[in-house]
């Protein structure tokens, strides 16, 4: 008897819920990774990026307990491959975070202010979506697989840290435990030591986006996975642009949004898993937006400010698809599987903004 295929509208509509969630709540708590870069180096405060951090290791225990439970197999998604495009991580996430910076946070973000009303945000939709499209298929894209991608090594195994660990003699399950263990158990451990961490608007978004980020995997990794599709004969995630197991990530998915809108009229272009979460995050960011009076239509007041936002939607564009994902994709999603990949391009990202923030506070202190 051929096993049943959940249908792609289930699977999109969970999506679009999980967005709808995410935007509500990113936008309640002020949670946005920018931010919390910025607010650590600039100002010495650290709440939001124990937020993140407490995202990140709600994440990574949540996502091993759905390996342990045997509902997820993150060796079926984008990011644990055997092949590290090491330079791709490292270029791609510089440019994705110099670029958040320059065009004032990044992909969640984006959606999140678009929402909110921030009409330069969505100028930043559009711009961001054609980079991350040039990067996939177009005139970027035979760069990144011409001169980036091509320098890789090539693993004996998954460049996940379970998958180390199985290789070093561990049972996969005891791989998973301690892999997950050290990594989330210690930023769960180093995001609740301080006090200030311990405030209503910290947990929810840090506790909320995790669990989210959880739930995009079960969704897309369990409920959508069939094992042998009635008409390929092959395992398939039903509706994801990749074609593997998605989780939250806000650069590819734009590009593709941009597409549906653009070949509406073919048929073959649906919505999938990704365009449905980014559109869900744009509604409940705009949910909360009205119902506690905070929609407010905001656009460029100079030349320079939209210039610089254009710059970094495209650097965020190229960036995201280089480097396999943004500060959600890679920064919660990405870290979820403890892959290595996402630990350089986090790594990264970080760097590309704190300089940008750096050489912008010279330059203006040169201008006073």
């Amino acid at each position: 008897m051929d096993e049943p295929v959940v249908a792609v509208s289930t699977i999109t509509s969970l999506a679009f819920a999980i967005g709808i969630l995410f935007g509500f709540i990113g936008n309640k708590t002020n949670f946005c990774t920018l931010g919390a870069v910025s607010d650590a180096v600039n100002m010495g405060n650290w709440s939001r990026m124990r937020m993140w951090a407490l995202a990140i290791a709600t994440a990574v225990l949540g996502t091993a307990a759905l390996g342990l439970a045997g509902w997820l197999d993150v060796s079926r998604s984008i990011y644990t491959g055997h092949r590290l495009i090491w330079l791709s991580h490292i270029l791609g996430g510089i440019c994705f975070g110099a670029g958040m910076t320059l065009a004032s946070g990044c992909g969640s973000k984006t959606l999140i202010r678009i929402g909110g009303g921030n009409l330069k945000s969505l100028v930043v939709f559009f711009f961001m979506a054609i980079g991350a499209y040039m990067t996939l298929r177009g005139l970027f894209g035979v760069w990144r697989v011409n001169y980036l991608d091509a320098v890789a090594f090539e693993l004996p195994h998954g460049q996940d840290l379970p998958a180390f660990l199985a290789s070093a003699g561990l049972a996969p399950d005891q791989a998973l435990l301690l892999g997950a263990g050290v990594v989330g158990g210690g930023l769960l451990v180093a995001a609740l030591a301080s006090r200030e961490a311990w405030s209503r608007e910290v947990l929810l978004g840090g506790l909320a986006i995790g669990a989210l980020t959880v739930a995009g995997w079960y969704v897309s990794g369990h409920i959508g996975f069939v094992a042998e599709h009635p008409e390929t004969l092959e395992e398939a995630f039903v509706g994801t642009n990749s074609g593997r197991a998605e989780s939250l990530s806000f650069v590819a998915p734009l590009a593709y949004t941009l597409e549906l809108l653009m070949l509406w009229s073919d048929s073959s272009r649906i919505v999938t898993f990704g365009i449905a979460c980014s559109l869900g995050v744009i509604v409940g960011s705009a949910i909360y937006a009205v119902t506690t009076g905070g929609f407010r239509l905001e656009g460029f007041r100079t030349p320079d400010d939209l210039i610089r936002h254009l710059v970094g939607a495209l650097l965020m564009g190229f960036g995201g698809v280089t480097a396999m994902g943004c500060t959600i994709g890679q920064g919660i999603t990405g870290l979820s599987t403890l892959a290595l990949g996402s630990f350089l391009t986090t790594a990264s990202i970080v760097l590309g903004a704190v300089a940008t923030m750096k050489v912008q506070y010279w330059m203006m202190m040169r201008e006073a």
